[in-house]
């Protein structure tokens, strides 16, 4: 399992935790509300978060929603 204090969104600095609370506090369901949304933004920047992670190793933010989804977060 992730350690949820991971950072996901080096250029927001959010982490699994972060992230996972703004899903669920905003009901976002797709990845494009969630880079839509101006409450909490994130994937904006460099973008990396969005696929391969910022240090290539796949923890992105398409893996957050589907550990929310999922109930593991």
């Amino acid at each position: 399992m992730i350690d949820i204090n991971t950072e996901i969104c080096v250029c927001n600095s959010l982490s699994v935790k972060d992230i996972a609370e703004c899903i669920k506090e905003n009901n976002l369901k797709t990845l494009d509300e969630i880079l839509a949304n101006q409450v909490c933004p994130m994937g904006d920047k460099c973008e990396s978060c969005h696929d391969e992670g910022f240090n290539n190793d796949g923890l992105n933010i398409p893996m957050v929603l589907s550990m929310v989804q999922k109930g593991l977060v």
